[in-house]
């Protein structure tokens, strides 16, 4: 970054979501009591998987892999978010920017994987149970979390490597309440249309492919049940559907924040509020309420208590 007639750029400023103080405090409030429920919700998923031995499945330690990215998530902006909201100190340094974006993009895309992974269980548990065990061995299940994570970080060190070389001479404002490319290739001094595609091809392009091969798998697992038995399609419908809802709820926001040639900073803020506060505290409380396996595993830990 030490380049000829180019000033270091050495902090970023977040304009953050509201400028009036009295809708700060209230964001504060807001944020801090879901932030408090997210971390109990999906600590709560993590815990009851590991320690209650009836959950000791592929489906489950998928879902367990799924709250700890979910909370890892929310943890990389919001603490950062209230914290800002509190004292009004809304920087970050440049370091720390570049490290956000990084891990944003490993947990991002290992959740992808992994939700395909869980696409692929439920396929194997709806179309084929008699081989369940045999295909979703427990090496399977070491393989298919591994790769998810393997894949999170390729997929991010590919998009850093495509910024790294971008020079900041001046602007430093981000309108945002946390880092994310769209915004930081904007503020480099460079011309940054190319920089700009590449995010789109390589973010975008993969969660709309991937959103789309994970509607068409379930859509694929429906038509199968249907025509092995029409009886079975509601019981599929009602397993899937959680599923389907947590898929929605991920990739909705970041195929709009990466596709939509028209971003508008609004409608940008109030996903990535839904992305970081909303989601994380629903995917435990679809899957905790709506799950008979889950309620007699929250019943037996209440009552060894």
């Amino acid at each position: 970054m030490n380049i000829t007639n180019y000033s270091v750029v050495s902090e970023f400023v977040f304009l953050g979501l509201s400028t009036s103080r009295p809708m700060q405090h209230f964001l504060l409030s807001c944020s801090t009591i879901l932030y408090i429920s997210i971390v109990l919700g999906n600590l709560l998923v993590v815990f009851i998987v590991i320690f209650d031995l009836h959950l000791h499945s592929p489906m489950y330690l998928l879902l367990a892999n799924l709250s700890f990215i979910d909370l890892c998530l929310s943890t990389l902006t919001v603490p950062k978010m209230i914290s800002d909201l509190y004292s009004g100190q809304n920087t970050i340094s440049f370091q720390g920017c570049v490290f956000q974006i990084f891990m944003l993009h490993v947990l991002g895309g290992s959740e992808m994987v992994l939700l395909t992974a869980m696409a692929f269980d439920r396929y194997v548990a709806i179309c084929k149970p008699l081989h369940y065990l045999t295909i979703m061995s427990p090496w399977m299940c070491i393989w298919l979390l591994v790769g998810a994570w393997i894949i999170g970080v390729i997929h991010s060190v590919v998009q850093l490597a495509f910024v790294v070389h971008l020079h900041f001479c001046g602007p430093n404002e981000i309108d945002s309440f946390y880092c994310d490319l769209p915004w930081f290739i904007k503020l480099s001094c460079t011309d940054t249309f190319k920089m700009e595609f590449v995010v789109t091809a390589n973010s975008g392009f993969i969660s709309m492919g991937t959103f789309f091969l994970l509607i068409f798998s379930y859509i694929f697992i429906l038509v199968t049940v249907w025509k092995h038995s029409s009886n079975d399609l509601s019981k599929a419908l009602s397993t899937l559907s959680a599923h389907v809802t947590v898929v929605v709820l991920f990739f909705g926001p970041s195929i709009f924040i990466y596709v939509w040639p028209f971003p508008t900073v609004p409608v940008d803020k109030f996903l990535a509020v839904s992305d970081f506060l909303v989601t994380p505290i629903l995917n435990p409380a679809i899957y905790t309420l709506r799950n008979k396996d889950m309620k007699m595993a929250m019943r037996r830990l209440s009552s060894q208590l």
